[in-house]
């Protein structure tokens, strides 16, 4: 079985040839160059995982290829050749990016195990390559994992307006998925094939927002030294993606109703209108309905945005979706940081499942990453779980709550108290109006500790 594919660029045919041998009956598929300039043809025509190439070549420095096949061929990794008394061009190698260098005849038991390692750093980069492409490959709502009732059914939602041009206001909590939802309405829409363009409004001042949003003419303000392009140019023919929708100031609000009502609007220091063919997605965690009941947000725009409005569940109510999530990240993150992690353990989940999730998503990717980067072992398990999730102790499955026993229901609000304050006793002992001790104690008596 092929272990990975090789390289070798050398002009000396003798140290070519046995090395070829040598790494040939390690199981590695091995092809070699005669030059700098035959070795660049080979990587153009095949792919290899790892070069190995002599610093001092006929027609290139070792170096200049090292830079070379580093800035084309990113996954490659590159292993230099030096002679006795150059050990400063290997260096200089590893400087322009090469995995390391081996001296010729004084480091033969190097060359093998040298090889493993950037044929295993060659391939996790691949591998998570590949995963990130399957992600960013992913269009229309492929892209979207769940399979719980509370996900499939605002799945449905959105992809029954994706196919018009409808506006759509996304609600939700911050981390629920919305920019994810925002580009799969797009990618399934008859706008696919131009740009989807997403800002985030809260990330700018007023003035630089509108700049960003509409452009603006040269000479408009001090640094305006031409005119540039805004992003409802950019997103013409296309989708743009409103994020914060709540946080855009109000002359702002003003202008985002004209583009609503009549895809124009007016660049900063411009008389004449620039007409745009766009279709607008918003998102917010925030209540616009009742921010526009109090005049903190123009209704007259929160009725044109929320012509049709999709709530995205929040994590907590879409349960049986964190196993699925989390396996997904672990994957993922172990992929990154080369580590064979495979699963998770029972407990591992039922403390995910327990756990009320305030960050939704975006919380539980953090989670896992950091769970990945603790692991010692092939699972993930409840020890690598922050202190305020360890200590959530799950309602067993034939765990039965009685409506009538109190000590039952003094016991699931205690544990409800103890999530929202991520496990913080003290804030939740002021929260249940009593005292520390007593909170220690009950904690003790209905093994919540």
């Amino acid at each position: 079985m092929q272990k990975g594919r090789l390289l070798i660029i050398d002009d000396e045919e003798r140290l070519r040839n046995l090395l070829a041998r040598i790494l040939q009956l390690e199981g590695y598929e091995v092809v070699t160059a005669a030059n700098g300039k035959e070795g660049v043809r080979k990587l153009q025509q095949e792919s290899f995982h790892v070069v190995l190439s002599d610093v001092k070549l006929p027609d290139i420095n070792g170096i200049e290829l090292t830079e070379k096949i580093k800035t084309n061929w990113p996954s490659t990794e590159v292993i230099v050749l030096t002679a006795f008394g150059t050990i400063n061009d290997g260096v200089k190698a590893i400087k322009s990016g090469a995995f390391d260098y081996i001296t010729k005849g004084d480091d033969n038991e190097r060359i093998i195990p040298l090889v493993s390692r950037a044929m295993d750093k060659s391939l996790l980069q691949q591998r998570v390559q590949e995963l990130e492409g399957k992600l960013n490959n992913k269009f229309g709502f492929d892209r979207i994992m769940g399979k719980s009732a509370a996900i499939t059914e605002v799945v449905k939602l959105a992809q029954k307006v994706a196919l018009s041009d409808t506006t759509v206001l996304l609600l939700g909590e911050t981390g629920t998925g919305k920019e994810v939802f925002a580009e799969a309405i797009h990618q399934a829409s008859n706008r696919s094939a131009k740009s989807f363009v997403a800002v985030n409004c809260s990330a700018f001042t007023k003035e630089l927002l509108e700049s960003e949003l509409f452009g603006h003419k040269a000479g408009a303000f001090t640094g305006a030294t031409k005119d540039k392009k805004g992003l409802f140019e950019e997103a013409n023919g296309g989708t743009i993606f409103l994020d914060e929708i709540g946080e855009l100031d109000h002359e702002l609000q003003a202008k985002l109703l004209r583009v609503l009502e009549s895809q124009q609007f007016l660049k900063i220091g411009d008389t004449k209108p620039t007409s745009v063919n766009v279709r607008i997605l918003a998102a917010t965690n925030r209540n616009l309905q009742k921010e526009s009941e109090e005049n903190h947000f123009r209704s007259d725009l929160f009725y044109r945005l929320s012509v049709f409005q999709i709530t995205l569940p929040a994590l907590r109510e879409r349960k049986k979706d964190i196993g699925l999530l989390a396996e997904y990240f672990m994957l993922y993150f172990a992929a990154k940081v080369n580590k064979q992690i495979t699963s998770l353990s029972k407990t591992f989940i039922e403390k995910l499942e327990a756990y009320s999730w305030p960050g939704n998503i975006r919380e539980l990717k953090n989670v896992i990453e950091r769970a990945v980067i603790l692991c010692d072992s092939n699972e993930l398990d409840e020890t690598l779980l922050p202190y305020e999730i360890q200590h959530i102790s799950p309602l067993l499955p034939n765990q039965a709550l009685s409506a009538f026993d109190l000590s039952s229901v003094e016991k699931l609000h205690i544990q409800r108290v103890l999530n929202h304050t991520h496990g913080n006793r003290a804030e939740s002992a002021r929260l249940l109006n009593i005292g520390i001790a007593t909170l220690y104690r009950k904690l003790k008596e209905y093994g919540l500790e």
